[in-house]
C-alpha cells in the first residue's frame, strides 16, 4: 500500500490516480460541487474491497468539504460554512439512525495543545439533551433527541485508551451512534483548518501523525461511528515537497523544456525528501501561525453543523 501521508480519502485517490495514471480508482465513486465561490464539496464513496485496498481505507463514504480565506471569515461565511457541514453530516446519520435515536459525540485531542485542541473545544458548544431529557422533560420539545457529550483527553495526560474510555461510556449509556471530532494530517499545505472530512466509518487517532491508537469504528463499538476531521497539521517532508513543486513549476514556465525538470515532477519527492529528513530527526510536524484564529472559526463550523443536523 503506499505511503500516503494524507487522512483524507480525497487525496489519496488522487495520488493513486496519479501514480497509476488512471481517470478513476476501480471500487471508487466520486462527485464535485461547488457550493460558491469559496465553498466546494468532493465525495469519494468506495464501494468494494478493491478500492478500500487502493486507498487504504473502508468501505463507506468520505465527504470533504474545502473552505476557502477561513482565516479572514465573516460570520456570514462561518454561519454558511456551518450548514453545508449540517446537510452532509445529516445525511450520514440518517443512513445509520432515525431522528430520535441516542447519540454520543466525542471530542478527541489535547485542549492544551492549539493544533489538537479542536475536538475538546467543540464539546463546550454541543446543545447537550440527555440529561435534562431525564430530569425536566418539560423543558424540552416533545421529539429531542437524547444527546451526550465527552472529550477523554489523550493517552499521554490520563494513561487510558480513548478506546477504553469511549467502550465503557458506549456500554453504559448505550447509544446508538458516535460522532468523533478529531484533528487529521494532510498532504497539502493549503487544506490546513480549512478542509472538513466527514466519513462513516470511524477513525484511528494519532494515525496522520505516526501515533496510531486503537480505531473507534463499528468492529470495536458495535455502534455506527460518523468521523468529523479537520487537518491541522503538515509534516516538514510536505512543505519541501510543495515548495518544490512550485520551484519547479517557476523554472518550467522560463524554461519549458527542461527533461530534467520533468523528470522531478513525475517523481514522488516526498519520499525522497523525508529519507533525507529522518536520520536527524529534522520531518517535524507544522502547524500555521494563524491555527489560533483557524481552530477557532473551524471550532464555530463544526459545532453549529453538529448542532443543527441534530
Amino acid at each position: 500500500m503506499y505511503n500516503f501521508r494524507t487522512d483524507l480519502a480525497v487525496e489519496r485517490r488522487d495520488i493513486y490516480k496519479k501514480n497509476n495514471n488512471l481517470k478513476e480508482v476501480d471500487g471508487v465513486e466520486s462527485y464535485e460541487e461547488e457550493i460558491n465561490e469559496k465553498l466546494k464539496t468532493y465525495k469519494v464513496k468506495i464501494v468494494n474491497q478493491n478500492g478500500a485496498d487502493a486507498l487504504g481505507k473502508p468501505i463507506g463514504d468520505y465527504i470533504t468539504i474545502d473552505i476557502k480565506k477561513l482565516k479572514l471569515a465573516t460570520e456570514e461565511d462561518i454561519q454558511k460554512s456551518a450548514e453545508v457541514l449540517s446537510k452532509e453530516l445529516k445525511e450520514l446519520i440518517g443512513k445509520h439512525v432515525t431522528s430520535q435515536e441516542d447519540i454520543l459525540v466525542v471530542g478527541l485531542g489535547n485542549i492544551y495543545i492549539t493544533p489538537d485542541s479542536l475536538g475538546p473545544k467543540v464539546i463546550n458548544e454541543i446543545d447537550v439533551t440527555r440529561h435534562i431529557l431525564a430530569y425536566m422533560p418539560q423543558y424540552l420539545p416533545e421529539n429531542t433527541r437524547p444527546v451526550s457529550a465527552i472529550s477523554p483527553g489523550v493517552l499521554g495526560t490520563t494513561g487510558i485508551e480513548t478506546l477504553e474510555v469511549i467502550k465503557g461510556i458506549v456500554e453504559n449509556i448505550k447509544p446508538k451512534l458516535l460522532i468523533v471530532i478529531d484533528a487529521l494530517a494532510s498532504k497539502s499545505i493549503e487544506r490546513i483548518s480549512s478542509t472538513i472530512q466527514l466519513a462513516d466509518t470511524g477513525i484511528t487517532p494519532g494515525a496522520g501523525v505516526g501515533n496510531t491508537r486503537k480505531d473507534l469504528s463499528m468492529d470495536t463499538l458495535n455502534i455506527p461511528v460518523i468521523a468529523i476531521g479537520i487537518p491541522t497539521v503538515v509534516d516538514a517532508a510536505t512543505i519541501a515537497s510543495d515548495s518544490l513543486d512550485l520551484f519547479i513549476e517557476k523554472l518550467q514556465q522560463e524554461a519549458k523544456s527542461n527533461e530534467y525538470l520533468n523528470q522531478l515532477v513525475e517523481q514522488d519527492k516526498y519520499e525522497m525528501i523525508k529519507d533525507a529528513l529522518l536520520p536527524k530527526d529534522y520531518n517535524f510536524i507544522v502547524t500555521p501561525k494563524e491555527i489560533d484564529d483557524l481552530i477557532e472559526n473551524m471550532k464555530d463550523i463544526v459545532a453549529r453543523g453538529i448542532n443543527m443536523s441534530l
